[in-house]
């Protein structure tokens, strides 16, 4: 239990975040009830940048830590879902897993937030966080632990499409005006976004990982795609969680992609009709707004050809050097 000196001090803390916050360039976007502040050149809305400096001073990470690190709307969920159903495949199978009474998002908690769900976790020998933090930004006892991570990246065309959506079906279950696709373009091209410039969080995760392939696994959404088993049990070798010969014959990686398919998901009764952060205001989401397509190539249907040439562009300049191409 937290002692009331505990309490204390992080009451502190957090009154003297939000001081700090208020001092910082911000601008009014997305329709988002709150505006956007820019710290470190990258963007948060006040809870997330809160939990962002939060993070930073007091979470500690263990050697046994395994972090999914992602940009919004990039994979989040369902890497949450493969990994988890990965790791304790022999405590559960796919008529006991959690996934099926709880989705992806409380079921792998955020570092900067579930803090007591993280402790849970972990007494249960369950070693998977998540955030979306920067790199920059992680807190420096996951550098210094040697614990693992797992970022997903996604063509932006695909990101900017789904984090539009998102954004538009929040405000619209919260009775607000979202706003309009191409003001939206205008903002994500100029890197503002939560945690945006989104090439930004992709680099810095990238070199991440050429400097230290043995710790960082950088994946891409659409590789995920084409070949679902084949990158699950690469994630799973990663995360010291291998396939045995014996589970490869019996199809258990099969059956776990089975299981965290989009369409399994999304049909799930949780995931159509519960509430994600239930009581906590701005951050509280409706689960089905998290399932939305899972489709590669969606900004087809939505992109004019001149957004997409100049998006494409935009990426292309801001990769360029980097060995990476998205």
């Amino acid at each position: 239990m937290e002692s009331h000196l505990e309490k204390q001090n992080g009451d502190v803390l957090q009154k003297s975040f939000k001081e700090m916050i208020s001092t910082l360039p911000k601008k009014s976007c997305w329709g988002l009830p709150e505006d956007q502040y820019q710290y470190q050149s990258f963007w948060f809305s006040p809870p997330f940048l809160q939990g962002a400096l939060s993070a930073q001073q007091q979470f500690q990470a263990q050697p046994t830590d395994i972090i999914l690190c992602s940009f919004p709307r990039t994979g989040t969920a369902w890497l949450k879902s493969l990994t988890f159903a990965t790791i304790t495949r022999t405590s559960y199978n796919d008529s006991t897993t959690p996934l099926l009474s709880k989705m992806p998002h409380d079921v792998v908690p955020y570092m900067e937030f579930d803090h007591a769900q993280i402790s849970i976790n972990r007494h249960l020998g369950i070693p998977l966080l998540a955030t979306h933090l920067p790199y920059s930004f992680l807190p420096r006892s996951i550098i210094d632990s040697g614990c693992k991570l797992i970022y997903i990246c996604r063509d932006p065309k695909d990101t900017f499409v789904s984090l539009y959506h998102f954004i538009a079906r929040h405000c619209n279950s919260r009775n607000t005006q979202p706003i309009q696709l191409d003001e939206a373009f205008e903002l994500f091209y100029e890197g503002i976004s939560s945690y945006g410039p989104y090439w930004d969080h992709v680099l810095g995760y990238w070199k991440a990982s050429l400097e230290r392939p043995d710790k960082l696994m950088f994946l891409k959404y659409e590789d995920l795609v084409e070949d679902t088993v084949l990158y699950l049990k690469k994630t799973a070798e990663f995360m010291g969680y291998p396939f045995s010969s014996e589970e490869q014959q019996q199809g258990v990686p099969e059956n776990i992609v089975k299981m965290c398919s989009f369409d399994n998901l999304s049909g799930l009764e949780v995931n159509k009709t519960g509430r994600h952060r239930e009581g906590k205001g701005n951050v509280e989401t409706e689960n089905n707004i998290f399932f939305r397509k899972g489709k590669v190539g969606d900004w087809k249907n939505y992109l004019t050809t001149e957004m997409a040439q100049r998006l494409d562009q935009r990426t292309l300049q801001q990769l360029s050097s980097s060995g990476l191409s998205l």
